[in-house]
């Protein structure tokens, strides 16, 4: 029964002592010797107000441990449901553990205990807190077996040399054949020694206690050796003086008090030794020597010790002091000492995953193939699961090892179900599994091996890697690198074409866009001498656009694989093909070089060429024509879709090529509407009534940059960054809305102020431009713009239109795009500040200046000229 139905028994037998007791009956008082006064009355009375009270204490023990009952049983039932949810939680196992055990319920206590250590390698102190109650509930034969399972298991964990000496204690204390000292049970705890003192004898500050207990078990045993029988005590003595020098030859901490010991046993067999004395009079001369060499090994050490046992240093301090113990132990290069130290280092730093990879490591290069190094990797998985790297090493250990199948795969399903950092780890794990199930397939049909292994299996398992990594994998080298690889083994060892493209056009639909892709699908097919197939495959992607200079890439390729294996009619087909790509990109690259350099000019640079160039001439392109004959020109060469779109406007647009600084354009007749949206057909305004004009930003900018730029002003509503219409990269300018002319004025103050490492220019956004004649040709529209990329852009902005309403990208020129068109979407990239040359705005009043070159009839080139140059 538990406490609280003991508690509830308890306080059943004080109702019914207080139901027999009280009895209300008339009858006479009795005198006897326990009512020597006669007053009966009083006496039961008294007594039933004892009872209650007593009664009173028991029933409020029993409600607080009813309340306690019921608290732990809500909170048994909270870390059920938790760990239902998410069985890998440690911390949560812990507590169920404590809860179970404080309830006492045996049954749930051992199921929490046996559930964690399948997921989770216990500590030693719950390995000793398991076993003592194992012990303390079944002390029969039968509960021996079990009880041991989990000494081996708890030993297994981590190395703890009191769980060690539990182990040895329980042993000789209920296996009844050593108990008895049979020679079966000698024989048995032996054995059992022996593994304490490979596992943990070297021990430096706890070892000698599995030395001691070895010791007192073998003296033990010469006790009960007959007196007469000197051949058997001999034997024993020889036994016992064995275990002293082995013990003598290892650095321990209390060497000095264990050859005490060992001087002080001598003497009683006989040897004449100075037992209150550290010396080595009267030892022999190699018991001596084990000792000394041991006694300068401690001595190296102890500093060493010190430094790993001080528990108050950070951890991180601490672990660092046992990497440096390992470099020294590694310099002596003594396996059985390394080890132990790897193995005191885990169990004080159980989840340092680098402690785990170098130890795994050293096992390796040092016992390869030995199955302790698999249990090494058992363990290193058990406690850190989320390192790929060690699932790895661990399939390839089994490997070494000889594993079965089912080995294998079991821990290969295992690894699957753990979470890694990174996609790259998974991929690791399945290409290490591919490549084992490669191997042992390839020695089965070179006749090497025999198993019911088909390469069905490694089908499937690129066939899992490539549902659950394909999506996370998108473009990525690692990604391709697994389907080459795929598609080899198809090829190769499945012995199947088809199924090898069909992994090739599975990646195509993935990673269409990488070059890379195409390549490798073109070398097997080349490879393999299908070269059809592979100029097929070179005609389905010579069009396509490749980063950086793929696409020239692949064009070349071409040229070049029809030169090595095709006929000259294919060669000729090639080159027809890929001719007018090869120019289309150049021109393409040509005209992203120079969008980006316009973007990149320095600001300080252009605004003192905007000075310079407000009392430049007009070029010699407009002196070489008069208004008239270019008027003329216009009509023919230039043409605009109208507002609505069904016929064309009477004043067509003019885009002049020569110099870099000139762009302009003209509303379209009939509308106020500053810009057009001629991508949707409807008109687009832009008052910039409040807007600053923003260049020379860095091209890697974003709005959220821009924004956080603005920040400290305050009162930005939008955000318009200009961008190229082939590439949709930054041209190094931008429009910032603002709320008030307040706010404008703060974001104006910060012209010249650093972004991305670029110095920016901010000017207000001037949508009516200055008044005519007060800016020479070339220079920027906007006051206080920055002219020289404000031109520039615009002017790239028109040419990038012109070349897009051709179907393709033409020749670039330095001279005058006479032939140029601008139609319908072709002028959505002109900037809306651009004015046609000589455009005045009718909503501001004429001044004299602006009626005197308001001449009906043309202007010969000197009056052209002095009209602008006029200051």
């Amino acid at each position: 029964n538990t406490l609280s139905s003991f508690k509830k028994l308890i306080v059943k037998n004080s109702n019914m002592a207080e139901t027999e007791t009280l009895d209300f009956s008339p009858h006479p008082p009795q005198l006897s010797d326990d009512n020597p006064t006669g007053n009966e009355d009083q006496d039961m009375l008294d007594a039933d107000k004892s009872a209650k009270d007593s009664d009173s204490d028991s029933q409020s023990d029993s409600d607080s441990d009813s309340e306690d009952d019921a608290q732990q049983n809500t909170q048994i039932q909270a870390l059920e449901t938790e760990l239902l949810n998410n069985p890998s939680n440690y911390d949560t196992h812990v507590q169920y553990i404590k809860a179970s055990r404080k309830q006492g319920d045996i049954e749930k206590l051992r199921q929490a205990r046996e559930a964690m250590s399948a997921i989770f390698p216990l500590s030693s102190e719950m390995w000793q807190e398991w076993t003592k109650d194992e012990i303390s509930l079944n002390s029969g034969l039968d509960a021996l077996p079990t009880i041991e399972k989990l000494f081996d298991c708890g030993v297994s964990d981590y190395l703890s040399v009191a769980l060690w000496c539990d182990y040895l204690s329980f042993v000789q204390e209920h296996d009844q054949s050593v108990r008895t000292l049979s020679a079966a049970g000698i024989s048995k705890a032996r054995n059992l020694f022996e593994r304490a003192l490979v596992a943990a004898g070297l021990h430096v500050t706890e070892g000698s206690r599995i030395w001691e207990l070895y010791r007192e078990f073998e003296q033990a045993i010469f006790l009960t050796i007959d007196e007469t029988d000197a051949d058997s005590r001999e034997k024993q003595v020889q036994r016992i003086r064995n275990l002293f020098h082995r013990q003598l030859s290892v650095p321990l901490a209390d060497l000095c008090s264990t050859l005490l010991t060992y001087k002080a046993w001598e003497a009683e067999h006989g040897a004449n030794l100075d037992v209150d004395s550290s010396n080595l009079d009267g030892l022999s001369p190699q018991v001596a020597s084990s000792y000394q060499k041991a006694l300068d090994m401690m001595n190296a050490r102890t500093h060493l010790e010190n430094q790993i046992s001080h528990k108050v240093a950070p951890e991180s301090e601490r672990l660092q002091h046992f990497r440096d113990y390992l470099k020294f132990e590694q310099s002596l290069g003594d396996p059985a000492r390394i080890q132990i130290l790897y193995e005191r280092a885990i169990t004080e730093f159980p989840i340092s995953s680098e402690l785990w990879l170098d130890y795994t490591h050293y096992m390796d290069k040092t016992l390869k193939t030995s199955s302790l190094v698999r249990d090494t990797y058992k363990r290193a998985s058990r406690n850190c699961p989320w390192v790929g790297e060690l699932w790895v090493r661990y399939l390839l250990s089994l490997e070494r090892s000889r594993a079965s199948e089912d080995e294998i795969s079991a821990v290969f399903e295992k690894s699957l179900q753990c979470t890694f950092s990174s996609f790259e780890e998974y991929l690791d794990i399945f290409l290490t599994r591919v490549d084992g199930l490669r191997r042992r397939l390839s020695l089965l049909t070179s006749g090497a091996e025999s198993s019911n292994l088909d390469y069905i299996i490694i089908r499937e398992t690129f066939q899992r890697a490539s549902d659950y990594l394909s999506p996370h994998l998108k473009n990525t080298e690692s990604l391709l690198r697994m389907y080459r690889y795929w598609a080899r083994l198809e090829s190769t060892l499945g012995k199947d074409l088809v199924a090898a493209r069909g992994v090739w056009e599975r990646l195509l639909k993935i990673s269409g866009s990488v070059l890379e892709v195409w390549q490798g699908y073109i070398a097997m097919e080349s490879e393999m001498g299908n070269i059809n197939e592979a100029r097929s495959l070179f005609k389905r992607c010579y069009s396509k656009r490749f980063p950086g200079t793929g696409s020239e890439d692949i064009c070349n390729s071409w040229i070049r694989f029809e030169r090595e294996y095709g006929t000259l009619d294919d060669f000729d087909l090639a080159v027809k093909k890929v001719t007018p790509r090869l120019e289309e990109l150049q021109l393409f690259k040509l005209q992203e070089a120079k969008s980006i350099g316009v973007s990149a000019d320095d600001g300080d640079n252009s605004s003192r060429k905007n000075v310079r160039e407000k009392r430049k001439p007009v070029s010699n392109l407009i002196e070489e024509q008069s208004p008239a004959k270019r008027h003329k020109d216009k009509a023919k060469n230039v043409k605009i879709t109208s507002e609505d779109g069904k016929g064309i406007s009477k004043e067509p647009v003019k885009v002049n090529d020569k110099k870099p600084d000139v762009a302009a354009s003209k509303p379209v007749s009939g509308s106020k509407k500053e810009n057009r949206d001629v991508t949707s057909g409807k008109p687009q305004q832009y008052d910039d009534q409040c807007t600053a004009f923003v260049s020379n930003i860095n091209l890697k900018a974003t709005h959220d940059d821009l924004r956080k730029f603005f920040s400290d002003v305050g009162g930005v509503v939008a955000i318009r960054i200009l961008t190229d219409k082939f590439t949709g990269k930054s041209r190094g300018l931008a429009y910032v809305d603002f709320s008030d002319d307040k706010h404008l004025a703060a974001a104006v103050a910060k012209n010249k102020h650093t972004l991305l490492g670029k110095r920016v220019s901010i000017a207000k956004s001037d949508p009516k431009g200055r008044k005519r004649g007060s800016a020479a040709p070339g220079t920027s529209l906007r006051q206080g713009d920055n002219a020289d990329q404000t031109t520039e852009s615009s002017k790239s902005g028109a040419k990038n239109s012109a070349e897009g309403s051709g179907g393709g990208l033409q020749p670039s020129s330095h001279h005058r795009a006479s032939n140029i068109q601008l139609k319908g979407k072709n002028t959505f990239a002109m900037p809306r500040t651009v004015r046609p040359l000589g455009w005045v705005d009718k909503d501001q009043p004429k001044s004299k200046e602006s009626d005197s070159v308001e001449d009906e009839n043309p202007k010969s080139n000197d009056e052209f000229r002095k009209m602008f140059i006029k200051s």
